[in-house]
């Protein structure tokens, strides 16, 4: 539309005429939109806002009093506030390119002052030390002119032909190349045992594969001796099946004969054993019993013997007494008691030897001598009877 203007987005626009701007300003400003200016009454100016750049090279003394040449680069800019682009705008606004020239005349100068107050040690190793001290120290007279510094760099710091710097870089130089040295010492002797060690490899690489090849080779030739045995071994397991086959066969006919064997002989001839031990065992029964049958009749024969011969015991015991001197006082009844008593006596003789007769453990040559006995003592009471003369029977 004609009459209506916009600023860039860098830009601000300054529009002069009519009323004045804010705090008395012979200009009113306008940034971000647009405003409607009435042709031949209001008149247009655009005031950057982008970034600007000022380079300083300067020549500067240290406290020590020892010349350095300075190189800096300041970043700056005319600050978004209303003041400063009032301030800048009313400095600047007919020749913008003054704004670098300008700073870096400002920074020049302040460089000067503080390198003047500062070592060559202080400056070479603490540079941003001395940008912030730089920055600090202008920052109220960039505003007062409407500019805001955005960074400043030290690119560089030479002493010429002094050879100061060097110097005292020397040590650092020395140290750095001992450094250099040993790294470099280092690194061969690292190259030096890595060669080494791929040459270890690929010895060992060789070996291993020399130990492979004549494994594989080796299960090879033991594969194909094997296959070649095979067929040998094959009919040798066989045969030797055959042989435990046949010799189990053989172990299991043998107990089968010994079996029949014990079936046949064995069995028998136990049988027949028994039989011959019943049988000896029987016909010893029937011999004991014939014995004891014996022992008996003999007891029964000699008791009837010992019975026959008591009629001539008494006898003998009469007539032991007929040839006595005995003299009767009772008569008949006392002669009746001498016979009676002699008989008792022998009566007494036969009982004792049968009763020895019955027992198992003694034989018939005891009974004989049992015999023998009773008949010692009749005919040694008649002896007695002789011997002692005429017996008074009361």
């Amino acid at each position: 539309m004609f009459g209506y203007r916009v600023p860039a987005p860098e830009e601000a626009m300054l529009i002069s005429g009519g009323r004045r701007g804010l705090g008395g300003a012979p200009f009113r400003v306008v940034t971000g939109h647009g405003k409607f200016v009435l042709p031949v009454f209001r008149k247009v100016r655009f005031l950057t806002l982008s970034m600007c750049e000022a380079e300083v090279t300067e020549t500067c003394v240290t406290k020590q009093g020892i010349s350095l040449h300075v190189r800096a680069v300041i970043a700056f800019k005319v600050g978004n506030d209303h003041e400063s682009i009032i301030n800048a705008g009313q400095r600047f606004l007919s020749d913008q390119e003054q704004m670098s020239v300008l700073t870096g005349r400002i920074f020049a100068g302040h460089l000067r002052a503080i390198i003047g107050s500062m070592t060559v040690e202080e400056i070479v190793t603490e540079r941003q030390k001395l940008a912030a001290e730089v920055l600090d120290t202008s920052k109220t007279e960039m505003g007062t002119i409407g500019l805001i510094v955005d960074s400043l760099q030290i690119q560089s710091i030479d002493d010429g032909d002094t050879g100061y710097i060097d110097a005292m870089s020397a040590p650092h130089k020395a140290a750095i190349q001992r450094q250099a040295q040993i790294a470099q010492a280092q690194a061969t002797q690292a190259a030096v045992e890595a060669e080494q060690e791929a040459t270890r490899k690929q010895a060992e690489y060789a070996r291993q594969t020399a130990i492979v090849k004549a494994e594989y080779s080796a299960e090879v030739d033991r594969a194909q001796a094997e296959a070649a045995q095979a067929g040998p071994l094959a009919q040798a397991h066989a045969q030797q099946e055959v042989l435990a086959a046949q010799t189990e066969l053989a172990e299991r006919q043998a107990k089968l004969r010994q079996q029949q064997l014990v079936a046949e002989v064995v069995k028998p001839a136990e049988a027949e054993a028994e039989r011959v031990r019943i049988l000896a065992a029987a016909e010893a029964q029937r011999m004991k019993i014939q014995a004891e049958a014996a022992a008996s009749y003999d007891r029964v024969a000699l008791d009837r013997m010992l019975i026959d011969q008591l009629p001539q015991i008494v006898k003998e015991a009469a007539g032991g007494l007929s040839g006595a001197n005995v003299n009767i006082l009772n008569g008949a009844d006392g002669l009746g008691e001498i016979a009676a008593g002699l008989v008792s006596q022998g009566l007494t003789i036969l009982d004792s030897v049968r009763q020895n007769m019955s027992g198992q453990d003694q034989d018939t040559k005891a009974d004989d001598n049992t015999a023998a006995k009773g008949l010692l003592q009749l005919r040694s009471g008649k002896e007695r009877a002789s011997d002692n003369g005429p017996v008074n029977v009361d």
